[in-house]
């Protein structure tokens, strides 16, 4: 959540899974407002995965910039261009599951 704040990641929710589905714990939506911005916020969070955490997570649609999926095991993180979350509007399908934004 520090680095998808320090990267200037907007619209930050966090939902809690536990209980709810068994692909992860945790699931984390937020907005890049390009797809430049999406990649990078996305190569930055795997980096910082790897080196304080020593996690090789998982992603995929990097090189495309509209959606980027990263999947740590425990926590499944989206980086969306702003027009892509709303058409595919995941906090909607996961409001059940005691999604909360973050300030």
């Amino acid at each position: 959540m520090t680095s998808l704040d320090d990267d200037k990641a907007e619209d930050i929710t966090s939902i809690d899974l536990r209980g709810k589905s068994a692909m992860a714990d945790h699931m984390i939506i937020c907005s890049g407002r390009s797809t430049r911005q999406v990649s990078a916020i996305a190569q930055k969070l795997l980096d910082r995965l790897k080196e304080v955490f020593r996690l090789s997570a998982r992603s995929e649609g990097k090189e495309v910039g509209d959606w980027v999926l990263i999947d740590t095991g425990d926590v499944v993180v989206h980086i969306f261009r702003p027009e892509v979350r709303e058409f595919y509007q995941l906090e909607k399908m996961w409001q059940d599951a005691g999604g909360k934004p973050v300030a």
